[in-house]
């Protein structure tokens, strides 16, 4: 039988460790980490003391079963620690404590602090209170029914209250005396220390267990300050590090930091089937920033938005700015799926919840990443303010149906010096997608394109460019309450899809969308005319 409880652990760094390069490790790699193991943890939440006592900081991490605790998958990431969590270990007091969850009471409009935006969980109030019962007959057992005939229901009246539990000293700890922990959870704005309160500790009831069940061994109050999802975004204490104390790389390579010369995550969200998705994370480190996020086109990789990236940062320095790897890119779950335009909303949303963004101020996405973009519009109203879709159409045809399943032939078979058939895929893709005079006068772009296409997962491809054989959205772009710009470069199919973009342009929602035409470009106006691009979207921005 499963028994949750909590791993409560205590932290006092010790001085020389500055507190950013503390925050920055435990926010963008022990937490993280262990949110990636949703079987055993629901949530981490942080917290500091108000109380003036040491230590400073707790991490509370609610636990679906303490029995997993003992399993491998856990003990694993304290055995293969990275050098610099060792190192920074090292110089942290540290305290880690097991708890099984005893009883519980919450209130009728108690939402878990996890599924809180950071805005609405800062600054709510935990008060932790330890106990350990008296020698006297069934002091555990008094306690307990103590909780759950009277005290519980009197600190419900406490203004602000949200949650009491009760939690014993583990199972996991055998032979350690055993001990309650109290925890407390209230509203920023509270009533601790009026009436109410101090009514629930004034009765001769609880006159009673304090004098003869139980004897109390502390009390702290803390300030939810920071909760943890299973991807790193900790921007601002990472802006505050210098080069070399910035500078991090995961052991299996797959997560990155850096503040040099401008701070820099890289990392991966899990989807729910399993697909991982590469993220980058970086412009102003400022949690509260609007972001806007970039969604590439089928082959590409989320380098493809770096001309853009340049001018933006320059131009429009307040946003934090996300660009990840749609599905396809890389290797994909077993057993394969064919893609869906679904799939690829739910993809972006996997990673806004991963990363705790309530929504995005803007997204930007170009040919399967613009019908992304739309989707997500339709499927996501809530969680984007507004969107810039390009070169993309918004209906699948059967023509093209029959020209991605020829495309898929050409990458799947080898060359005759036994090269991979996707060199060619790649050759005759950027060849189609650029303008003429891009192909005659960048060779760098073009080159820099073909490799980037050349790179992609076959498999990937296969499977991910089904998602644009059958679809339509026309139905319900009248439906779409989010604000959007169409873009398409002049030269995309020889000037066809300009006038494709044109025909359904006055179907987005009531009032229909301009369409800006980026001059001297193809299919991705964004790697092609930059400065073009960028004079086209900048007023809607």
């Amino acid at each position: 039988m499963a028994t949750p409880g909590i791993l409560y652990v205590t932290m006092q760094p010790k001085p020389g460790l500055p507190l950013q390069q503390f925050h920055e490790w435990y926010n963008n790699e022990h937490g993280p980490t262990r949110l990636r193991l949703p079987q055993i943890f629901t949530n981490g939440l942080r917290f500091q003391a108000t109380d003036g006592q040491e230590p400073t900081f707790l991490a509370v991490y609610d636990v679906t079963s303490m029995s997993y605790l003992e399993t491998e998958t856990y003990t694993s990431l304290r055995a293969n620690r990275s050098t610099r969590e060792a190192e920074t270990i090292g110089q942290v007091d540290v305290k880690r404590y097991f708890w099984d969850l005893d009883w519980t009471k919450q209130s009728p409009l108690y939402i878990p602090i996890e599924q809180l935006t950071d805005e609405e969980g800062e600054g709510i109030v935990l008060v932790a209170i330890e106990f350990k019962p008296t020698e006297a007959e069934n002091a555990a057992a008094e306690i307990k029914k103590w909780y759950e005939e009277e005290h519980g229901e009197m600190l419900s009246k406490v203004p602000g209250w949200l949650r009491s539990r009760l939690l014993k000293t583990s199972s996991l700890e055998p032979g350690a005396a055993p001990s309650f922990l109290s925890l407390h959870e209230f509203a920023r704005e509270n009533g601790l220390g009026g009436p109410e309160h101090k009514a629930s500790m004034s009765t001769p009831r609880a006159a009673e267990i304090l004098g003869k069940y139980a004897t109390l061994t502390s009390r702290r109050v803390y300030s939810l300050f920071y909760i943890f999802g299973p991807a790193p975004r900790d921007l601002q204490n990472l802006s505050q590090l210098p080069p070399a104390a910035s500078t991090f790389q995961a052991g299996d390579a797959r997560t990155f930091t850096s503040n040099s010369p401008a701070p820099v995550i890289q990392s991966y969200v899990t989807a729910s089937d399993g697909l991982s998705i590469p993220y980058k994370l970086e412009g102003n480190p400022d949690p509260k920033a609007p972001t806007i996020a970039f969604c590439n086109s089928l082959l590409t990789s989320l380098d493809m938005w770096d001309p853009v990236i340049a001018i933006l940062k320059t131009q429009k320095p307040h946003y934090r700015i996300l660009r990840y790897d749609t599905r396809g890119r890389h290797a994909i779950p077993a057993p394969p799926q064919p893609a869906t335009m679904d799939m690829l909303a739910d993809d972006l949303s996997a990673v806004l919840a991963a990363l705790r963004i309530p929504a995005l101020d803007t997204l930007i996405g170009v040919s399967m990443g613009g019908a992304t973009t739309l989707k997500f519009a339709l499927k996501y109203p809530g969680q984007l303010r507004k969107f810039v879709a390009c070169d993309f159409n918004a209906a699948s045809s059967a023509v093209n149906t029959g020209a991605w399943q020829e495309r898929i032939g050409v990458a799947e078979t080898p060359l005759a010096d036994g090269a991979p058939g996707i060199q060619k895929l790649a050759a005759q893709t950027v060849e189609r997608w650029f303008h003429p005079d891009t192909v005659q006068a960048q060779k760098d772009t073009v080159d820099w394109m073909t490799r980037m296409v050349a790179a992609n997962d076959v498999q990937g491809f296969r499977y991910s460019c089904q998602a644009l054989w059958d679809y339509d959205m026309k139905a319900q772009m009248k439906d779409c309450k989010v604000p959007g710009l169409l873009v398409v470069g002049e030269g995309d199919g020889k000037g066809a899809l300009v006038k494709a973009m044109d025909g359904f342009k006055g179907d987005l929602g009531e009032a229909g969308a301009e369409l800006a035409v980026v001059p001297n470009a193809g299919h991705l106006p964004m790697c092609e005319n930059p400065a073009g691009f960028w004079e086209a979207v900048e007023k809607f921005l």
